[in-house]
């Protein structure tokens, strides 16, 4: 099997993540990594086996295909451009960006290069998300006409050790965690035609838990609870609730509600779970995942997928216009928060396309 060459720039936390679950992945070879603090990339080129370069050199190298994009979210876009500006795909952690207004350069460039864009989350692409997704397109608890959606928790500063970026512009719990939600949706759904929405700020500062800098405060720069009414194009309305304000709380993370039954979907930040249905209003049953990629953390799902979509010539699925129509639902949510109003959304997108449930291990055709 050909393989695509990748490249990381960024090497913080979540790069861990990707860099363990590469090698289930031969479409993939990641051979190098690059960070503004070159002990940060030394570190994990020591760790996996790659060059650390510098973030120039990792542009410059004829060999890497890819660029995996994991900087924090108010440095997307400028490194994004770099890399297609390079002749480099580019897949980036989310979101997309912090605006629309950002995210138009990617876009534009995108299109003029002849490059692709690809974007987290992947999630949707778990066995427990695309048996949601089958489910729903075999009709079996009729037309979704319905929903709920929750995130809610205390806040990441309860255990990152630098969680200040996460109440950031282009943070916070909606563009944090927003996403995942958002996309686990559109997946199951389709795209969103407006939304109206209430936010609001519970605290000025927070507080670390843990890690060096463990008691120190910092300031908080957005809306920490958010609560918003999504209308999908099929006219199902979803009710959206996203808070780091959350002690403790005893909703499903989703249910969504069909003409002839409802159905419990597991988290949508996580590959696997247990999808539960009810016919009408009978007892809850456990559905079997048909798909492979549901028991394990696969946190480079969408960029193998990416790398396969290239090698076969075919659209990829963690798209840059599905990761752009859920950055417009944001953005959206934030704007009806702050007009009183509702808002319609402007850049569609198709439901991505659904993995085959025969798949051997590794692949993604």
């Amino acid at each position: 099997m050909s393989s695509v060459a990748i490249g990381i720039i960024g090497c913080g936390v979540i790069s861990d993540a990707y860099l363990k679950a590469a090698s289930q992945f031969p479409v993939i070879r990641i051979v190098a990594c690059a960070d503004i603090n070159p002990d940060a990339a030394s570190q994990k080129a020591n760790e996996y086996g790659i060059k650390a370069l510098t973030v120039d050199a990792i542009l410059a190298d004829p060999d890497i295909d890819i660029i995996l994009n994991l900087t924090t979210p108010q440095f997307h876009v400028e490194v994004g451009v770099k890399c297609l500006m390079a002749g480099k795909h580019v897949y980036s952690e989310k979101p997309l960006a912090i605006n629309l207004e950002e995210a138009s350069q990617l876009v534009n460039l995108a299109k003029e290069k002849n490059l692709r864009v690809g974007c987290a989350p992947d999630t949707f692409l778990g066995g427990a998300h695309q048996t949601a997704r089958k489910i729903l397109d075999r009709g079996q608890i009729g037309e979704v006409v319905a929903g709920t959606a929750f995130l809610m928790l205390p806040g990441h500063e309860a255990w990152h050790p630098n969680p200040d970026f996460y109440y950031q512009i282009g943070g916070g719990p909606l563009f944090d965690m927003g996403p995942y939600y958002l996309t686990s949706l559109i997946n199951m759904i389709g795209p969103i035609s407006s939304v109206t929405a209430m936010s609001k700020r519970s605290y000025d500062k927070r507080t670390i838990h843990s890690g060096a800098r463990k008691g120190d405060e910092f300031t908080v720069d957005v809306d920490t609870h958010i609560s918003a009414i999504l209308r999908f194009k099929n006219n199902a309305i979803v009710t959206l609730t996203t808070s780091f304000d959350v002690q403790k709380h005893a909703h499903s993370p989703i249910e969504l509600y069909g003409t002839s039954g409802s159905m419990l979907v597991s988290d949508p930040n996580k590959f696997d779970g247990v999808i539960q249905i009810s016919h009408h209003n009978g007892d809850w049953q456990d559905i079997e995942q048909s798909h492979i990629y549901g028991d394990g953390d696969y946190r480079i799902l969408g960029l193998a997928d990416m790398a396969q979509g290239i090698l076969s010539d075919r659209a990829h699925r963690a798209s840059l216009e599905l990761s752009l129509h859920v950055l417009e639902t944001m953005e959206a949510i934030m704007t009806s928060a702050a007009q009183k109003q509702e808002i319609m959304t402007q850049y569609q997108c198709d439901k991505p396309l659904a993995l085959p449930d025969n798949l051997s291990f590794g692949q993604l055709d």
